[in-house]
């Protein structure tokens, strides 16, 4: 097995608009190392939300190739893809997307529920995460009735359920305020230090990008341009 938990070969998407091809994805090749922490940037329409939905097997490129820890995923079937993400892949989106009717604990079990787990596993293994977020004290709690940081902290210990290798972030701090998502920030680079987790980020937050290892600015549907640093605390 490579080094590289992520990498990409000449990753293309089109889609068809009225008949006409829509390229947003042009031969993207990206290679993300185990453990690091990469920033996807770029304007609105770029294409880095597609790249993101194939990177998390919800969407299969048109042509090239995408290897997620050494295999390749990049024809699988809608189940192979679901199995895939289940055990592998760890997701965090801005608008959090948790069950409205469901408590704090039925959300972060409910990830362990469809990949076969016990229920007394999965409801104890549930509440280690949200005190591991500092939700302890929130367990039964339903979504509206918790701060949209507390929401986004919910999300985090979801996308931990299976111990995934791989979290994938679609602007995790775009829909709190700045200390808010200062806070969250500091989360996850917690839980990286812990579980050497692999961390990919959609965001147009400097402060956030500030955060990884590399950035990778995608316009038009094509990689244009790296940047590599030392990470910084948040």
């Amino acid at each position: 097995m490579s080094g590289f938990i992520v990498e990409t070969a000449g990753l293309t998407k089109i889609y068809q608009e009225g008949g006409v091809p829509l390229p947003v994805l042009v031969g993207v090749d990206v290679q993300i190392a185990f453990g690091e922490i990469v920033a996807l940037r770029g304007p609105s329409g770029s294409g880095k939300s597609t790249l993101l939905n194939i990177l998390g097997c919800l969407d299969r490129p048109t042509r090239g190739h995408y290897w997620l820890g050494g295999r390749d995923v990049s024809g699988l079937d809608r189940t192979a893809q679901a199995w895939v993400r289940l055990h592998y892949i760890g997701f965090i989106f801005q608008t959090f997307h948790l069950i409205a009717h469901s408590t704090a604990l039925e959300n972060v079990a409910l990830p362990m529920h469809y990949a076969g787990i016990g229920k007394d596993v999965a409801v104890e293994r549930a509440r280690e995460l949200l005190g591991r977020v500092g939700l302890g004290h929130r367990l039964d709690h339903r979504p509206n009735q918790l701060s949209g940081g507390q929401r986004q902290r919910v999300a985090v210990a979801r996308a931990l359920a299976c111990n995934p290798r791989l979290i994938l972030a679609d602007e995790p701090t775009g829909a709190l305020d700045t200390r808010t998502g200062q806070e969250i920030l500091a989360l996850l680079l917690e839980l990286h230090a812990e579980q050497n987790l692999t961390l990919v980020l959609v965001t147009h937050d400097a402060a956030v990008a500030k955060v990884a290892h590399r950035e990778i600015e995608i316009r038009d549907g094509r990689v244009v341009g790296e940047k590599t640093r030392h990470a910084q605390s948040a």
